[in-house]
């Protein structure tokens, strides 16, 4: 897909909550995902949703009443095994994400989403495998939205980072997540139902509309 060559700009303001029942958002977190911002839940909370935490390697089902869920970063690929034995919860999850609930997964998230990470069978919602590698990806990164997804419309432009010693293939599903120019050339990430799955970290508190436009995905199940 063609990417703007445009100067980047910030993508939003704050806005108030809309109004309506509170939906629950699922939020990982436990040993296999630690990496995660505290603005998220604070802005998630904000625009009207229930933030409810649950960890992948001990709870064998979502939240109830789970209407939207986040997977954040962390360090999955040590706890493959673990996470793989869970079954119930990988099972919760995929049938969650085929069900059309918005999805919002950052790295670590991206690999719990895929078929098989390591060799070891993960929630298989995305059609990718994932490995360790020796190489690691890290750097500060402008992108743009593909495709409109429940985190952002198309065109939406949001800085991140990658940090990241894995490998994901494809990188990209036939609808992929984000467009990028740095440090080359490409798209990444796949969007899929109500799935937006990327390597890419963002700090929704640079775009507090992010979280309102998640919830309001979520308010709509």
């Amino acid at each position: 897909p063609a990417l703007p060559d445009e100067p980047w700009t910030p993508a939003y303001a704050p806005t108030a909550p809309a109004q309506g029942p509170r939906p629950v958002v699922a939020v990982a977190g436990g040993a296999a995902f630690t990496f995660a911002y505290a603005e998220h839940a604070e802005l998630l909370t904000a625009a009207g949703a229930e933030v409810v935490v649950f960890d992948p390697l001990r709870d064998e089902k979502l939240p109830t009443g789970t209407a939207g869920l986040v997977i954040g970063g962390g360090f999955p690929e040590m706890y493959a095994p673990e996470l793989s034995a869970n079954e119930p919860l990988r099972r919760a999850v995929t049938e969650l994400a085929l069900s059309g609930a918005p999805v919002a997964a950052e790295c670590a998230g991206l690999l719990y989403l895929a078929r098989e990470l390591d060799g070891k069978p993960m929630c298989g919602v995305l059609d990718a495998e994932a490995r360790m590698s020796e190489r690691l990806t890290l750097g500060y990164r402008q992108a743009v939205a593909v495709s409109d997804s429940p985190l952002a419309a198309a065109g939406t432009r949001l800085r991140g980072h990658e940090f990241h010693r894995t490998v994901l293939e494809p990188g990209a599903g036939p609808v992929p997540a984000w467009g990028m120019h740095q440090p080359e050339r490409r798209v990444e990430g796949y969007v899929q139902r109500g799935v937006h799955a990327s390597y890419l970290h963002t700090h929704w508190a640079a775009s507090p509309e992010v979280a309102r436009r998640f919830v309001e995905h979520c308010r709509a199940r």
